[in-house]
């Protein structure tokens, strides 16, 4: 038997009078429809979004943790730099604390070298004769000189007796022993002014002062009225030191 299907506006028109009678019809249909499918999702489908939920949270949760280290980091970053900071600021002033302990102590050094100079013996050259002497020494012969130079022979006299006494072993005793024979000759002692300029005479040739001593010598000699004494030593002077003033001095009074 072949059942004709009611057209569209005749059913329309049904389900408008018999409202009840379509629904209780076709409502069944249309469960049936959706239980077979129509407006039901597959159950995969349902656990993709889940899973996609629980990704899209994941993916969240590390997004803020990668924030809070971002954060974390830029804030060691931050301390770090700080204390960067703080160490060059605390460097240029141990820098600066350094250069001037360095000058401090350059300059103390310079003052003990000052200091200990005034103590250590120094070279010196005098009529001829390389030598050293302390700084004292030095000072009290180039005193005892001045005033020889100054023509207060009484006073040179009593400052060169006492460096001949107080350095006994210098190498300034020959140029001391001369210019103290001076004074002595100066001052009419003769037999004293003898036995220092003989002494100088000893000491050798390369002493400068030699041949002047040689003819104080004679000089002395001459005032003590030892006419023997006074030609013996004009003649040695005129062999030793030939080219000297005092040599040409000796050949006219040897005549």
């Amino acid at each position: 038997m072949h059942m004709n299907t009611p057209a569209p506006t005749q059913v329309a028109a049904w389900a408008s009078s018999r409202p009840w009678a379509y629904w209780g019809r076709w409502g069944g249909r249309t469960a049936l429809l959706c239980a077979l499918g129509w407006g039901a999702l597959p159950a995969h489908a349902l656990f993709e979004d889940a899973e996609a939920r629980r990704a899209i949270l994941e993916l969240r949760q590390h997004a803020e943790a990668s924030t809070q280290e971002n954060a974390q980091l830029r804030r060691s970053l931050l301390d770090l730099q700080g204390q960067i900071d703080s160490l060059r600021s605390e460097l240029a002033q141990l820098q600066g604390q350094n250069e001037q302990l360095v000058r401090q102590t350059t300059q103390i050094a310079e003052g003990v070298d000052q200091r200990l100079s005034k103590f250590e013996p120094t070279e010196v050259q005098v009529d001829g004769l390389r030598f050293m002497a302390e700084p004292q020494e030095r000072d009290d012969f180039e005193a005892a000189l001045a005033l020889f130079r100054e023509g207060n022979y009484p006073a040179a006299r009593k400052a060169f007796a006492a460096f001949v006494n107080g350095y006994p072993g210098s190498g300034y005793m020959p140029s001391a022993r001369f210019w103290l024979a001076n004074t002595q000759y100066a001052g009419g002692d003769y037999k004293e002014a003898v036995a220092n300029f003989r002494a100088v005479v000893k000491a050798g040739p390369e002493h400068q002062r030699a041949a002047d001593a040689a003819l104080g010598l004679a000089n002395s000699q001459l005032e003590l009225k030892d006419r023997k004494g006074e030609r013996q030593t004009l003649q040695a002077l005129v062999k030793d030191y030939p080219d000297s003033p005092a040599a040409q001095e000796a050949k006219q009074r040897l005549k």
